[in-house]
């Protein structure tokens, strides 16, 4: 049980930090700077749920191997290589423009909300605490992007045509967030987990809700891209680390 809620904890902590390490290119590259420190908060909100979920992962490894070199949230996030990374596909994607960096959040935020409204009812107390105090934050997330979606939807030709687009681009990554990986099955099992087939009802009539009033289409069902959640991503993973973990790769146990 004990490795099951580590697992479980990093694949956690693993999606908000790599969608927040994703949104934080857009710092400094906002259309407006109101929505660029909008975007920026978002990414620190997501930091902070992973620093959370990591600090609960190396308190579970430290007490399962007390011997051994102790972990840390800092050697969960820096010290890792790709495949033990287990975030989704499509938090590692490139951002693409703006409507596609937003899209994707909504589509995240919406299977968030859904997650952590279950989860703070978990029966693991540390769990249901992180999603208790983030479900705050994921609400806002879950609202701002809903109202980006629809605003570029139902804008512009041009931003109608860009959104179009986005959403081809996203939606085939969009079925890995519900397909149960062993883990998942197995938190699930133990009690503690949520079952991301119980999810996925919900967030298609939130998803159907907010595209139909953005004058978008949904697309029709089709082929979903997984591997994510087992260790098999993009080549675009390796990038995000080589720049994420540069300074601990360079200076093992750097300080200041």
């Amino acid at each position: 049980m004990q490795q099951t809620l580590i697992n479980y904890s990093l694949y956690l902590a693993d999606n908000s930090l790599i969608l927040a390490q994703r949104n934080a290119e857009w710092c400094g590259h906002g259309p407006i700077l109101e929505q660029d420190i909008a975007l920026t908060n978002i990414s620190l909100d997501l930091l902070g749920q992973a620093r959370s979920f990591y600090q609960y992962a190396a308190q579970l490894i430290n007490t399962d191997n007390p011997s051994a070199t102790p972990a840390s949230e800092d050697s969960l996030a820096y010290l890792r290589d790709v495949y033990n990374f287990r975030n989704c596909l499509i938090t590692e994607l490139p951002n693409g423009d703006w409507g596609q960096t937003i899209l994707r959040q909504f589509f995240f935020s919406s299977w968030q909300f859904l997650l952590y409204q279950q989860m703070k009812l978990s029966s693991d107390q540390t769990l249901a605490a992180i999603a208790e105090k983030s479900l705050k934050e994921v609400t806002y997330h879950l609202r701002w992007s809903s109202e980006w979606v629809i605003r570029l939807g139902d804008g512009t030709e041009e931003s109608h045509n860009k959104m179009t687009k986005a959403l081809e681009e996203l939606w085939s990554f969009t079925g890995e967030i519900f397909e149960p990986a062993p883990f998942e099955k197995a938190a699930v099992e133990a009690g503690f987990g949520i079952d991301p087939v119980s999810l996925k009802d919900a967030w298609m009539q939130k998803v159907t809700e907010i595209l139909q009033e953005a004058t978008l289409t949904v697309p029709a069902p089709r082929w979903m891209q997984t591997g994510g959640k087992e260790g098999k991503h993009s080549e675009h993973l390796g990038f995000v680390l080589a720049e994420m973990q540069f300074l601990q790769r360079a200076y093992p146990n750097a300080t200041w």
